[in-house]
């Protein structure tokens, strides 16, 4: 009897300690941890996300992705958010797509030799789901970068958009 208390103490203590040091959230909650609210003293900047070029050409995608492609092909229209100190492109992006529940695949910096990180896929598009030379590219203010995403320091009011190519970005005007 004296070990079976002891024995439920026991746990009691330990679950005491778990769930003190467990913060639990809501769904919300958990995909607005980092949102920033927008104050007129703010910087920001604004991103979207488009894969534009598929409408018309959705036979171009695999058939089981098909469905993920939007009508008007815009992911995220532009929106604006808080620039923090040091804030890359990578951030925005890693930021947008959680606040607004957008599945984004990545390759870390540390797993390529362009030291940084790599945009696998978005909204369930990944590179090759429209052929050989599909993936995403970015592009700030109008140009593409010759940096990767994680290594493009953002300043106020950049405008920064993630854009689905089907050619190696002739498409889009990012190509070689």
């Amino acid at each position: 009897m004296k070990k079976d208390l002891l024995i439920v103490g026991f746990i009691v203590v330990i679950l005491s300690i778990v769930f003190s040091g467990t913060k639990i959230q809501s769904v919300d909650e958990y995909y607005m941890t980092h949102a920033d609210d927008i104050r007129p003293d703010s910087e920001i900047v604004t991103v979207s996300i488009q894969a534009t070029t598929l409408i018309g050409h959705e036979n171009r995608v695999k058939p089981e992705l098909r469905r993920y492609i939007p009508k008007n092909g815009v992911i995220l229209k532009p929106t604006k958010y808080v620039l923090r100190k040091d804030d890359t492109a990578f951030d925005i992006l890693q930021r947008a797509t959680r606040q607004e529940r957008i599945q984004m695949e990545y390759q870390g910096a540390d797993k390529n030799i362009y030291k940084s990180a790599y945009i696998q896929g978005i909204n369930y598009l990944y590179e090759f789901s429209a052929g050989e030379g599909s993936g995403w590219m970015y592009q700030v203010n109008g140009k593409f970068p010759n940096v990767g995403v994680s290594r493009y320091r953002l300043r106020d009011g950049d405008t920064i958009d993630f854009l689905y190519t089907t050619n190696l970005g002739d498409d889009i005007g990012g190509g070689m």
